[in-house]
């Protein structure tokens, strides 16, 4: 059957409901990245959770521009011709994340294809930044595909993150649907890559809810595995607009906690899997024991 012409889900269900965008912490974190220039996955992805992370003084830095050279379906980042790097960025994140006294630093950014590194040497040079200036502070990055650029893995295993995320966001089946232009095999090239030849956690996140099988799942559960990647967060896909992929099914918290022990038992280390889990979302707290 095709997933498209399934019935769609009607309104949100009551444990989708999320904390009001408001408080003293949250104006403060929004006031520091507007007085820096810095965007965050946080506002341009319209994350549920923004409002708890403001508030517990976190946020997840966005490099590279608010233009992303892809336009996936299920992505509220707009898409368009980016700017040229800004060479004054990596310090502005280092020196909010320093203001912010940051004990996790989560680093993302946009796609850019349009560069001949994909950004990565951006990424390098952030993570430089951040330990130079917060040197107490552990950093994850999570990046793009870089367009399976050949240096790509070499450089994000230099720039020693302590987590290194790469999202497969779905199942292959799905990919020309929800994110084209992406490849599965070449997203899990990148992090079996950036595995074997690094001693820090590699990471990767998956939706929920867009016409996935139990039986798919499972195998991107043992790709992953296989790949050697030990953290994987999982969470409920919420469409930004009409206009992006539809949502296909509201996968309700006990599923979620079923789903989330098929991939523990597949071998990964450290599984967060609820409704609203996102990539980044207390990124400090999935570190866990994954090492």
């Amino acid at each position: 059957m095709d997933d498209m012409h399934e019935k769609l889900p009607g309104r949100k269900p009551p444990w989708l409901k999320v904390s009001g965008f408001s408080g003293h912490q949250f104006e403060q974190v929004s006031h520091l990245l507007k007085a820096y220039g810095l965007n965050t996955v946080c506002q341009a992805a319209n994350c549920p959770n923004r409002g708890e992370c403001f508030n517990r003084g976190t946020a997840t830095f966005l490099i590279m521009g608010p233009l992303c050279t892809r336009n996936c379906r299920f992505c509220d980042v707009p898409p368009g011709v980016p700017g040229e790097l800004d060479p004054g960025e990596p310090l502005r994140v280092a020196q909010a994340a320093a203001e912010l006294k940051l004990r996790h630093v989560v680093i993302t950014s946009v796609t850019r294809d349009d560069l001949p590194d994909g950004g990565a040497g951006q990424f390098v040079q952030v993570v430089r930044e951040i330990r130079r200036l917060l040197p107490q502070a552990t950093v994850e990055i999570l990046t793009p595909d870089f367009k399976g650029v050949d240096n790509a893995a070499e450089l994000m295993i230099g720039a020693r993150p302590d987590v290194f995320n790469h999202n497969l966001e779905t199942v292959p089946r799905l990919y020309p649907r929800v994110r084209p232009g992406a490849d599965y095999g070449r997203s899990l090239e990148l992090l079996r890559q950036v595995g074997e030849g690094s001693d820090f956690a590699t990471k990767s996140g998956l939706m929920l809810g867009l016409g996935e099988t139990t039986g798919e799942l499972q195998t991107v559960f043992d790709d992953l595995s296989a790949a050697g990647v030990s953290i994987l967060t999982m969470g409920q896909y919420l469409a930004p607009s009409r206009e992006h992929y539809p949502v296909q099914r509201y996968v309700p918290p006990e599923e979620f906690e079923q789903i989330g022990q098929m991939a523990r038992q597949a071998g990964i280390l450290r599984v967060i899997s609820a409704p609203l889990v996102r990539s980044s979302y207390r990124a400090d707290e999935a570190m866990g024991d994954s090492h």
